[in-house]
């Protein structure tokens, strides 16, 4: 019953001669009726159709893995590219949506959007499905749920102000990586429910389903829209909070600028544009490119703080990130997303991710704060993340996921040395190398840790594994940013950021049935005035661009990828 703590146990009796073996089922499941229950007896009580159901499930598994391997010579990345990170984000993120940590159940807006954009090599389906899913827990007004539990649609509407926009983002990177524009006429309708009061922070709710429909195109054009409202310095209102929930007082009475959230909305500003051109509706297109030059010279003009960009501005005005703060003076993602946005002034973003670097990397106890000071005893309020233990999660801890964006960025500029020091620093695996370090992480070493905490007596423990989003943006460093494995429909191209130490690493890429087994050779050279360049055959005939087109022919294909960089370890290579 509920509140009993129920528990079962089932038990069997046997006993074995020297030698023999035997083997035992053991069902457990649910069924509709009587019925039911029997027709699933009948299928898995066996033996063999018990061991039928596993052979399915490893070869799911094996299938799904598959999809992209790698061979290089960081065998601390090997483990997690090949298999592990994959199989969090889809068991874990996707189906179980639970952990140790949070048994919830909950579909998060933002969080499983952001989950699919690592699936697009292996199961892009599943990525499809989920900006649908989202899509459908949409108000007319352009404003979404920030979670819901199923089958019901139970869940809360918020003040949150990003969530919305990881619609459009997922969606442009959706169509672009496989191709699918079909994917934006979708019929999707939305759901109905009151309006937030203005100094109301969520409410909890069962919205009905509209009778209003419209394509998943102007549901993404409804989510910009409704992310254009600015503050006193032009930038975007934070809302309760954007991607840190624990900043949910910055914006409390509905004033309050989040720096963060305009480098992210530049972002989708600029990727919309392209695909609103790309139907045809230059209108939206005009204002999107307008509207996203209008924003970059407003986060230049009011939220650069000398050495980097500020993190957000309170109600009051006054700046958060700020070397005038006593307390989170500065704050990584306005760092890093002034590189991964494309859109921060060069000098600017370069001074930026340099003050990560010397600030935030704390390389003797090997993780990247968020945010340093941390809050604790300052006149500042900017909601629960106070309530943490200084040092612990997002309050100044390790939260990796922004760790991922720092490294991202660094591999953005090209910066090859200082990325892959970073990640070393935040890969799981390196924490679980001696018995020293599993005795100080305590955690599992082979997925994904949302935080690793940087307080005496607890430096160095990792918290939070299994349900964490940032399983899925460290598969998409490793294999986007870092190896340079990049699919635009039916193409595929390389940018490869790898240490100057590589000669080589290999790659095995599957679209469709089809297998491509990619190569690729990096070659130094020391004349400052050659180009950087990379070159590229398929089976042996070398292409004329550094594309390479996809067919689904069932047949092994071979690339070979032939790299060659200025020997400095921080030169970009050219497209």
């Amino acid at each position: 019953g509920a509140a009993l703590d129920p528990c079962a146990s089932l038990q069997t009796q046997f006993s074995l001669l020297q030698n023999q073996e035997k083997e035992f089922v053991f069902t457990f499941g649910a069924g509709k009726n009587s019925d039911e229950v029997q027709q699933f007896i009948n299928r898995f009580g066996g033996v063999a159709g018990a061991r039928q159901a596993l052979d399915e499930v490893h070869e799911y598994w094996n299938h799904t893995l598959g999809a992209v391997q790698v061979q290089t010579p960081d065998a601390a990345l090997n483990v997690l590219a090949n298999g592990w990170l994959v199989y969090q984000t889809i068991s874990c993120r996707l189906w179980g949506r639970s952990g140790f940590y949070q048994s919830g159940g909950a579909y998060g807006f933002r969080d499983q959007l952001q989950d699919t954009l690592a699936l697009m090599h292996a199961t892009p389906w599943l990525a499809r499905e989920q900006i649908i899913r989202c899509a459908q827990r949409q108000f007319p007004q352009g404003d979404v749920q920030h979670w819901w539990h199923p089958p019901n649609g139970q869940g809360v509407r918020t003040h949150f102000s990003d969530d919305y926009l990881w619609l459009a983002y997922a969606t442009c990177r959706y169509v672009v990586s496989t191709g699918d524009y079909g994917v934006l006429d979708e019929q999707i309708h939305f759901i109905e429910g009151r309006a937030l009061n203005a100094h109301e922070e969520s409410y909890y709710d069962l919205p009905q389903q509209s009778n209003e429909s419209a394509s998943l195109y102007e549901h993404c054009v409804r989510a910009v829209k409704y992310g254009l409202k600015f503050g006193v310095h032009q930038l975007p209102l934070i809302g309760c909070g954007d991607w840190n929930d624990g900043m949910n007082l910055i914006g409390k009475d509905g004033k309050g600028e989040s720096v963060w959230l305009a480098w992210f909305l530049v972002d989708n500003l600029h990727s919309f544009s392209e695909l609103a051109n790309k139907r045809n509706d230059q209108a939206f297109a005009q204002i999107c490119a307008a509207q996203a030059a209008l924003l970059r010279g407003n986060i230049e003009t009011h939220a650069w703080d000398g050495e980097w960009y500020k993190r957000a501005f309170f109600d009051d005005g006054t700046p958060l990130g700020s070397k005038d703060n006593d307390e989170c003076q500065i704050d990584s993602i306005s760092q890093s997303w002034s590189v991964i946005s494309k859109s921060g002034d060069p000098a600017r973003a370069k001074q930026a991710m340099a003050s990560v670097n010397q600030r935030l990397v704390a390389r003797d106890v090997q993780l990247i704060k968020l945010l340093d000071p941390p809050f604790d005893k300052s006149s500042l309020e900017p909601g629960y993340i106070k309530g943490y233990v200084p040092g612990v999660r997002e309050n100044g801890g390790q939260y990796t996921h922004a760790a991922i964006w720092a490294t991202m960025a660094f591999a953005k500029m090209g910066d090859s040395k200082k990325a892959w020091e970073l990640l070393a620093l935040i890969n799981p695996v390196n924490h679980g190398l001696s018995a020293e370090a599993i005795a100080t992480y305590k955690t599992e070493p082979y997925v994904v840790a949302a935080d690793v905490y940087a307080k005496a007596p607890h430096t160095g423990r990792g918290g939070w594994t299994w349900y964490t989003g940032s399983a899925s943006w460290l598969y998409r460093l490793m294999i986007e940013s870092l190896l340079g494995l990049n699919r635009q429909g039916n193409t595929l191209s390389f940018t490869p950021c790898i240490p100057e130490t590589w000669p080589s690493y290999s790659m095995s890429y599957r679209f469709g049935e089809t297998t491509y087994k990619i190569s690729l050779v990096q070659t130094l050279f020391d004349d400052t005035q050659a180009l950087a360049s990379i070159s590229i055959a398929l089976d042996g005939v070398t292409q004329s661009n550094t594309l390479v087109t996809l067919i689904d022919d069932r047949q092994e294909h071979r690339i070979e990828v032939n790299i060659h960089r200025l020997r400095s370890g921080s030169e970009s290579i050219s497209q």
